[in-house]
């Protein structure tokens, strides 16, 4: 699965959210100011050549629906960065967050109960 560019990723969270569209309806989607229509018709266009998105043509207007699950994607996604920047350790990216101060101990607490709660079933 090739890497999405930030504004490219931006662009599938809208089209996961709607399942099926027209480049108009991420159009009106996206707040102001908007980007030009043509930008976001090539971002589109790149995003079914990276093999993201299905389209299919109804006259002259393409419908597209994404060939890549959300939930697959963030899969990759976050194998990718636990792997680049955590030495492929889980463990290290709890700690990580735990050292930033962005997860709370009743958190951790609520994560722990989730892992048990998994190894049970």
């Amino acid at each position: 699965m090739e890497k999405l560019t930030h504004q490219e990723e931006s662009i599938m969270l809208h089209i996961w959210e709607l399942k099926e569209c027209v480049v108009k309806d991420i159009q009106n989607q996206l707040p102001e100011p908007k980007p030009p229509y043509t930008t976001l018709a090539s971002i589109v266009r790149n995003l079914e050549q990276k093999g993201y998105l299905n389209a299919r043509k109804y006259g002259n207007v393409y419908v597209y629906t994404p060939r890549i699950a959300e939930e697959d994607y963030k899969k990759a996604f976050m194998s990718g960065v636990v792997k680049s920047y955590f030495a492929n350790s889980y463990k290290e990216l709890v700690s990580f967050f735990v050292k930033e101060d962005k997860i709370s101990s009743e958190e951790l607490e609520e994560i722990i109960r989730m892992i048990e709660d998994g190894h049970k079933q």
